[in-house]
């Protein structure tokens, strides 16, 4: 089956690294390093103890510095995006917008000027989600809003009918006995809560991830659920990657506009009060189409003493296809591109080389992020660390780190750097990004730079992921921390694992 079908669950947790400290820690100086006490709080060395030697000369935190103020105050970022958007627009894996994205990005990374550009081809799914109607039959017919799920099946030509069945989670409805689910059509009605740092998405993502296969195996004909947003008002359905399991029916997989989600629930009650069913259609020509290729867009900038040593930035270039793409993740692209560049058009040369990757293919199973790992596995060693923009173009907040505990003063001296831009410490915890995740378990370190994700998903696999959601000063703080913490790693004498 397709990588998009046999894709785990944990895969749509990339947005919730857990963090328990949260205290602002403002300074740090090169002669007296610290380092976090258990209570998260920042403590001196002794005055007898052996005092680590400094990681980074005088020379490299004021470049460190002198850069952040440089590219708070502007970047490439918001025009990166921009052009994207316009240019492109809407990237899904296998289509023509995919594919064109990738020569786009080639061809921006070169005229921005890094040092050496090339692409490493990937094979990707492909699916087109066609055409869609859903509406009510019984009690009150109406059309809804909603939207396949990504890599859905699609329904008979004539549509399907059915009786709905309703849970307000995937425990009720795993809970549910066989003979309740079978010939109906499942309503998940699980909202998500809003949330500064998206814990509200994993627990309702594993409903749109597991839900189409979980009642296909109790014998449901249809599946819709609930949007996985925030956006309680707005009028868009939220799409977004449905795991169909080896040994289940694949069944449609359909999203509703939360609105609309509250209309069938509204019906859903009153149908119920009156011990009468409630109805629905299903109508979609959603379908699997084969194998394509796609690639990895790779951009270097070369380093000057340790060129065989690598510290990784990326983001993923494909997106869905209801929007833009410009939040998930055309800003993410673009924070790590003009992070990068901002460095190399600062004057500054980094001893370590600074590689960015814009992944393919991380909507429907990681893809890129895979081919990347296993191309890579024998220079893993060499690489320093890797971080991911994927949380849209809001403002950078907290910093973790997910290093050796020696290196824990390394890292608050990285921290006394950001705070100005209104960044905080968080832990030793970093879960890095979805797209990191295969370097993390080869042991590669990873960091989390957490941008503020209130709004985030109220636009997140929808049909208003567009350019307006892109705030330029916000890309711009998130360009300078993410510069910040990729200078200091290529240029430090840092053991980090």
């Amino acid at each position: 089956m397709p990588q998009a079908h046999r894709r785990p669950t944990a895969v749509f947790a990339k947005y919730f690294a857990k963090y328990g400290m949260s205290a602002v820690l403002a300074t740090c100086c090169l002669s007296a390093p610290i380092v976090p006490s258990a209570a998260g709080a920042a403590t001196a060395k002794p005055a007898d103890e052996k005092v680590t030697p400094a990681p980074w000369t005088r020379d490299d935190l004021a470049a460190a510095k002198a850069l952040r103020d440089r590219l708070v105050k502007g970047s490439e970022a918001f025009n990166f995006v921009r052009d994207l958007t316009t240019e492109v627009g809407p990237r899904s894996a296998g289509s023509a917008g995919d594919a064109t994205a990738v020569v786009w990005a080639k061809a921006k990374l070169e005229a921005l000027g890094f040092d050496r550009v090339y692409t490493q081809e990937v094979n990707v799914p492909h699916w087109d989600r066609g055409e869609l109607e859903v509406r009510t039959e019984a009690p009150f017919p109406q059309r809804l809003v909603a939207a396949s799920l990504g890599g859905s099946i699609g329904t008979p030509q004539e549509g399907l009918q059915g009786e709905v069945v309703r849970f307000d989670s995937l425990e009720a409805l795993k809970a549910a006995p066989d003979a309740a689910v079978a010939g109906r059509i499942v309503f998940l009605d699980q909202s998500m809560m809003r949330d500064r740092e998206g814990k509200g998405y994993s627990p309702v993502v594993r409903g749109r991830a597991d839900g189409a296969s979980l009642a296909g195996a109790k014998g449901a004909a249809a599946i819709v659920i609930r949007s996985v947003g925030t956006d309680a008002t707005a009028r868009f359905a939220h799409t977004g990657a449905v795991t169909y399991a080896i040994n289940a029916p694949r069944i449609p997989a359909v999203a509703l506009a939360n609105p609309d989600a509250d209309q069938l629930a509204r019906q859903y009650a009153t149908a119920m009060a009156h011990q009468e069913p409630v109805r629905l259609f299903l109508r979609s020509t959603a379908r699997e189409l084969p194998m394509a290729k796609s690639a990895n867009v790779i951009g270097e900038i070369i380093g000057s003493e340790l060129p065989d040593e690598v510290v990784l930035l990326g983001g993923h270039l494909d997106s869905w296809d209801l929007g833009h793409g410009a939040i998930d993740d055309g800003a993410g692209v673009a924070i790590v591109t003009a992070a990068a560049i901002g460095i190399k058009q600062a004057g500054l040369k980094p001893r370590r080389t600074m590689r960015v990757v814009l992944w393919a293919n991380e909507e429907f199973g990681l893809s890129g992020a895979n081919e990347y790992a296993r191309r890579e596995a024998a220079n893993l060693g060499k690489h320093v660390g890797a971080v991911e923009a994927d949380f849209g173009g809001a403002r950078v907040f907290r910093f973790s780190s997910r290093v050796a505990a020696a290196a824990m003063p390394a890292m608050q001296q990285v921290q006394s750097v950001l705070a100005p831009l209104g960044i905080e410490w968080g832990n030793n915890e970093a879960g890095g990004g979805a797209d990191t995740s295969p370097l993390r378990r080869e042991g590669v370190p990873v960091f989390n730079l957490q941008q503020d994700g209130t709004l985030y998903f109220d636009n997140h696999h929808t049909a208003n992921d567009t350019l307006d959601k892109v705030d330029s000063a916000a890309v711009d703080q998130a360009t300078a921390a993410y510069a910040v913490l990729v200078w200091l790693l290529a240029q430090g004498n840092l053991v980090l694992r």
